[in-house]
């Protein structure tokens, strides 16, 4: 009779137990060690971008340098100006691109 009873006891300690919690995603200074650490593996560039400054990860996008007439033509954007694909990603700033149809248009991303 005893054995049933230790049974049960360890069933219901079990089920107290409940599914094993998630690790919390890194903050701060962990938080960007983490994120650099994969950019690296991404072959990008960790900086600062942007007019906040803050870290972005910049890579080289398969076509950069690329003749372009239109954004379809490129993994990025088309620039207007030397009608080649974009040599980073993310680009800030304010750019002249090609749109899909072939028009210019002005981007700006901060």
């Amino acid at each position: 009779m005893i054995r049933p009873a230790l049974f049960v006891l360890a069933a219901s300690l079990a089920s107290c137990l409940g599914p094993e919690e998630p690790a919390l995603p890194p903050v701060g200074e962990a938080a960007d060690e983490a994120a650099r650490l994969a950019c690296e593996r991404r072959g990008g560039r960790f900086a600062p971008g942007g007019l906040s400054g803050g870290l972005t990860c910049f890579t080289t996008p398969p076509d950069a340098g690329k003749r372009c007439t239109r954004a379809s033509d490129c993994s990025t954007q088309c620039l207007a100006r030397s009608g080649t694909c974009a040599p980073v990603t993310p680009l800030f700033g304010c750019n002249e691109i090609l749109t899909d149809t072939g028009a210019r248009l002005t981007q700006c991303i901060d």
